[in-house]
């Protein structure tokens, strides 16, 4: 398979109260709310084993990111020097994808509240990934 097979799929999407990037702290533990990630009806039995609790890193595709951008300054601080998207945590890169840890607060049916969570709502959610301990796989 080449790279011009590749395709993702949402499983979900974020349902928060962020609406806009410019509401959005530029990362969870600096003010981010919780949220809720609505999935699909096809992927809930892949929720089975999550508990109130769990760490879980939410992988998200930021809809809105600038995908042309290579170098940014850090934090959108135009005092610090630019350096390349790979150095930072922009969500403007070429593929924007955002990583996430989060802790679950609430299990409704399709829905889990997680938090904190910086991505704005309508976000598409590509995949959830338990956080692990040492010597877990």
């Amino acid at each position: 398979m080449d790279s011009s097979d590749l395709t993702l799929r949402p499983i979900g999407r974020v349902r928060s109260e962020l609406r806009t990037r410019d509401e959005a702290p530029r990362q969870g533990d600096e003010g981010a709310p919780d949220a809720w990630l609505e999935l699909e009806p096809g992927v809930l039995a892949g929720l089975d084993g999550i508990t109130l609790g769990d760490e879980l890193v939410v992988l998200t595709w930021f809809h809105q990111a600038r995908r042309e951008v290579l170098t940014v300054h850090p934090r959108g601080d135009p005092a610090r020097a630019l350096s390349g998207v790979f150095a930072t945590r922009s969500p403007d890169r070429p593929n924007p994808i955002g990583l996430h840890r989060v802790s679950v607060k609430a299990l409704a049916g399709g829905r889990i509240q997680v938090g904190p969570l910086e991505a704005i709502d309508g976000t598409p959610v590509l995949d959830l990934k338990p956080v692990l301990g040492a010597g877990e796989r």
